[in-house]
């Protein structure tokens, strides 16, 4: 099988294309308004870009609320996602009303951040605190505005529950990171296997 994204000539009921990158990391990123409402929402175009310093990126199709208020108040917060909340995080991608708070509508409770004024959802057992860099509104290869916005931002502050470290390692396979597929589906790690790198 083989086809051209742009033309959608695949011939499947649903574009596969989320279920061949995949999966791909859940990032759960809560916010503030310039009036003080906070925002969670979920952003399956996630991850870790670089270290020293340590960069986040997500994308966002259009702009949402959340890229909004990061570019007001040029913080945010990246909260684990795990199997455990995996209720809590599907509900909070709910569109609902700018003025309301998806921290109200899935229940969860609030803990306060040391480095950003955003919160954090305190049942993530990780959570980065992150400064703003940049947004950019990506384009397709002919120059054309995709209407999706990536934005960056650097992680000056890190939260971990100790509890899931063992012999001076954080245990991913412990934590049960979220993961999204395609379609409606998602993945979680349970099971890591260490592989040195060949010299």
């Amino acid at each position: 099988m083989f086809y051209e994204p742009a033309r959608r000539n695949h011939g499947l009921p649903h574009d596969p294309i989320k279920a061949i990158v995949a999966p791909r990391p859940i990032g759960w990123i809560s916010t503030l308004s310039e009036d003080g409402v906070a925002n969670l929402a979920p952003y399956s175009f996630f991850n870790l870009v670089s270290a020293q310093p340590d960069i986040v990126a997500f994308s966002s199709d259009g702009l949402k609320d959340t890229v909004r208020n990061i570019l007001a108040t040029r913080e945010f917060v990246c909260n684990l996602a795990t199997v455990e909340l995996i209720e809590a995080v599907n509900l909070t991608s709910k569109p609902i009303p700018a003025g309301e708070s998806e921290f109200d509508l899935a229940g969860l409770a609030r803990a306060p951040c040391r480095m950003v004024k955003p919160p954090r959802v305190a049942a993530a057992p990780c959570a980065l605190e992150c400064v703003w860099i940049d947004t950019l509104e990506l384009k397709d290869r002919h120059g054309e505005p995709a209407g999706s916005h990536l934005t960056l931002g650097e992680v000056v502050g890190v939260h971990i529950d100790e509890t899931f470290i063992e012999h001076g390692l954080l245990r991913t396979e412990r934590l049960h990171p979220l993961g999204r597929d395609g379609y409606f589906d998602y993945s979680w790690v349970d099971a890591v296997r260490s592989l040195p790198r060949p010299r």
